[in-house]
């Protein structure tokens, strides 16, 4: 049983490859940006394509097989060859699937664009369709990303699942710079669907699909180095696998809901048109509100996930209620500044991808918008996680009906605004949402466990929230004076005033957070903090 050191250094070690990923990933998003635009036709018509690989993903085998590995290995290692045999197994099937799932999703481009982007205009929707070709193998390879990263994860190999990502994104990278010394950065998305040329397709898509081959395939090494080898089994019957089905199926039910959530958000965000904040927006707003989530909770909750299955497996359900409890005071004691540095520095964060002060304002409503439910959204990962780690998929179904069902109804709503608007108007549709969604399965887990130290949760959340009032106020007095809320202001002038801005914003109110919270001798920045002078000392 690994001990609080243990979960911390290995916490520390995913959240730093997650660092330097997502680091690269918003350098790809600003090289994106300058090379095609933030707006426009084929900006929406990429972003659209971009993004069918991961639903399709999603909906057939991403979160069956994160619900499902983890627990199931975790069990399976008691077994006298250690799991071998079994994840072997296991592995073949989500291959399987995710092979057929590709080639069929593939042949079906067209029909896939044409649900996710019915609203676009003829040429753009032409455009998304040849991008999705060459988009959607991504889906067998984001299969062999999570299949082989998760075994690592259970087998305690922590650091290349989060650490290939970085060559995904050098690989991305160069393939944006190659398109522009070939032909030209569009920066304003002023480039019309119809000049693209199959071979510019080629390399503006297929250099995103590489990325992701790559990403998949080197994990084979770190399977050798752990002494691991995959050997195909297709002899499914009698090891148990129909456990892990029914744990899918329910798994596979919440991620239709929430991909009919997706498909609603996609269709109504693009009514804003060429010139408004819509499908590209909504993208970037969402990679900027979930880089804190990436970085800091998804870190902690994947390792403490895997201690969690081994004390729900065990049957001691006061360990994984205490787990739950530490792995959520622990993250949000950083999301909650996270939250308010974003939310304030919303409009520099959106200068360093565009330069028209218009789509400024519109991204950086669209992430004001986003951010006020993060903390919530990182509770409910913590909860969800928790729920999976005790074998049970049919309740997450459930808290997830109930916040599509808020979601399709306030997204069409959305349809009703000024189209410069709507972007906004979802993003915060999904943050009131997914904030009720996350207090009803706090409830269902607290019936689950008999209790989930609610106490002592919601004294840590108050004791952030009004460490965190004094910082905002700071941070929004050096926005005005650096100029951060009008048009020609410093910090708007550019991406490195920007970035500038974002640095003093963050250090000053980071440094106000946490002196507050020495003061209100918070234990669990103690604890966060104890390791790190520790290390300082020797």
């Amino acid at each position: 049983m690994p001990k609080t050191g243990s979960i911390g250094r290995a916490s520390a070690f995913l959240a730093s490859g997650t660092i330097v990923s997502r680091i690269l990933g918003f350098i790809k998003l600003i090289v994106l940006a300058g090379v095609i635009g933030q707006v426009g036709q084929s900006t929406n018509a990429f972003a659209v394509a971009n993004q069918l690989p991961n639903t399709v993903y999603v909906i057939v085998a991403g979160g069956v097989l994160t619900a499902v590995l983890v627990p199931q290995i975790v069990r399976a290692s008691l077994h006298d060859d250690g799991g071998t045999a079994y994840i072997n197994k296991l592995v073949t099937l989500a291959l399987v699937i995710v092979g057929v799932t590709t080639l069929v999703a593939t042949a079906l481009a067209p029909v896939l664009t044409l649900i996710y982007g019915s609203n676009l205009k003829p040429g753009p929707l032409a455009l998304a369709t040849a991008f999705a070709f060459w988009c959607l193998p991504q889906i067998f390879f984001y299969g062999l990303y999570t299949v082989l990263g998760e075994v690592l994860n259970a087998r305690r190999s922590f650091g290349p699942f989060t650490w290939v990502p970085v060559l995904n994104n050098v690989v991305a990278i160069a393939g944006l710079v190659v398109f522009a010394a070939l032909y030209g950065a569009d920066p304003d998305g002023a480039r019309a669907a119809g000049t693209f040329t199959p071979a510019m397709i080629a390399v503006l898509a297929g250099s995103a699909t590489l990325g992701v081959v790559l990403q998949a395939v080197v994990l084979f090494y770190f399977w050798h180095r752990i002494g691991l080898r995959f050997r195909p089994d297709f002899h499914f019957r009698g090891v148990g696998l129909g456990a892990a089905g029914k744990m899918a199926s329910w798994t596979f039910g919440m991620l239709l809901l929430t991909t009919l959530a997706g498909i609603v958000e996609t269709r109504v965000v693009t009514l804003a048109g060429d010139t408004d904040a819509s499908v590209a927006v909504l993208n970037t707003a969402w990679l900027i509100f979930m880089l804190p989530h990436s970085v800091i909770t998804v870190s902690v909750a994947t390792a403490y996930f895997t201690r969690m299955s081994e004390h729900a497996a065990e049957g001691k359900l006061d360990l994984v209620r205490t787990d739950a409890s530490s792995a959520i005071r622990g993250t949000t004691l950083i999301i909650v500044l996270a939250s308010a540095v974003i939310a304030v520095c919303a409009y520099p964060f959106a200068a360093v991808f565009v330069s028209r002060f218009d789509q400024v304002q519109g991204i950086g409503n669209v992430i004001v918008a986003y951010v006020l439910g993060l903390v919530a959204f990182c509770i409910l990962f913590v909860i969800q996680r928790t729920f999976y780690a005790l074998g049970d998929t049919r309740t997450p179904f459930v808290f997830t009906l109930f916040q599509v069902i808020l979601v399709i109804v306030g997204v069409l709503a959305c349809a009703l605004l000024p189209s410069q608007w709507i972007a906004a108007g979802i993003a915060l549709t999904v943050t009131v949402s997914g904030t009720a969604q996350a207090g009803f399965a706090a409830w269902l887990l607290r019936r689950r466990l008999g209790g989930i130290d609610g106490r002592r949760i919601i004294r840590s959340l108050v004791r952030y929230l009004v460490a965190a009032v004094p910082p905002i106020v700071l941070g929004l007095a050096l926005l005005f004076v650096l100029g951060g809320m009008q048009e020609n202001g410093f910090a708007l002038s550019g991406k490195a005033q920007a970035i500038a801005a974002m640095l003093l914003i963050g250090a000053s109110m980071s440094a106000v957070y946490f002196g507050l919270l020495l003061l209100m001798r918070s234990d669990e920045l103690r604890g966060f903090l104890a390791p790190v002078f520790a290390r300082l000392r020797r």
